[in-house]
């Protein structure tokens, strides 16, 4: 069955274009010219993936990433101009999975795409797919997470990291390891996402992130998940 694709974007000659060719790899694809359209195709369409373009008039992409996160936890990847370090972060801070700089090539974008809903619909592999303590319950094979019995909600990125650091819990992942399973060999290097989803991950599931007692860095290595020591 054809995955599904939104396209938010306000540039109809782009968008159509786009389109086109995401319809020749065999996606489904719908249109969306600008943000409030986006939403309302993604309240009532059952969506795999939205590439969403940050520069439109009136609510632009940031607000409209926003929205979505409340409707669904779809993947999104933002497009957009600018090329500024600084907006990629915001770009993933307020959910996105992916953030790709205009002008692209098509196949680049369709390789993210496919690694991204690749990884999407991967089942955990290895390990147990369930943590439980006083205050922690985490259970993958349900894409459950409570903390002190209240759901918390993650990004479809904060799952996966946090999936494969429980799935290897009580072993040092070194940074590499940890950016190839989540975002994929072509992010080798970009720890900046790497440390940035980690801050994220505690800022959730952490009492006192800046003194996290699951996630632990293991300096100049990698991460660890690590039951909290009893005192």
């Amino acid at each position: 069955m054809a995955k599904t694709l939104l396209i938010i974007d306000d540039e109809t000659t782009f968008g159509q274009l786009l389109a086109v060719y995401l319809q020749s790899k065999g996606y489904e694809v719908l249109l969306a010219g600008d943000g409030p359209t986006g939403l309302r195709l993604a309240a009532h369409r059952h969506l795999d993936l939205v590439i969403l373009d940050v520069m439109m008039p009136g609510m632009d992409g940031w607000e409209v990433c926003q929205r979505l996160r409340e409707l669904s936890d779809v993947p999104i990847v933002m497009l957009t101009a600018k090329s500024g370090q600084e907006d990629v972060i915001q770009g993933l801070s307020i959910g996105a999975d992916d953030y790709v700089k205009k002008p692209f090539d098509l196949r680049e974008l369709e390789l993210r795409i496919e690694a991204i809903l690749r990884r999407r619909s991967a089942q955990p592999a290895n390990g147990s797919l369930l943590y439980q303590d006083e205050n922690l319950h985490v259970d993958l094979a349900r894409r459950q997470v409570l903390r002190r019995g209240q759901s918390v909600h993650l990004t479809p990125t904060e799952f996966r990291l946090l999936s494969y650091l429980v799935q290897n819990r009580d072993r040092v992942v070194p940074h590499k390891e940890l950016i190839t399973e989540v975002w994929g060999p072509a992010y080798i290097g970009d720890t900046r996402s790497l440390s940035l989803y980690i801050r994220y991950l505690r800022e959730k599931l952490e009492d006192d992130p800046a003194n996290p007692r699951y996630i632990r860095t293991e300096w100049g290595v990698g991460y660890r998940f690590a039951p909290p020591v009893a005192l």
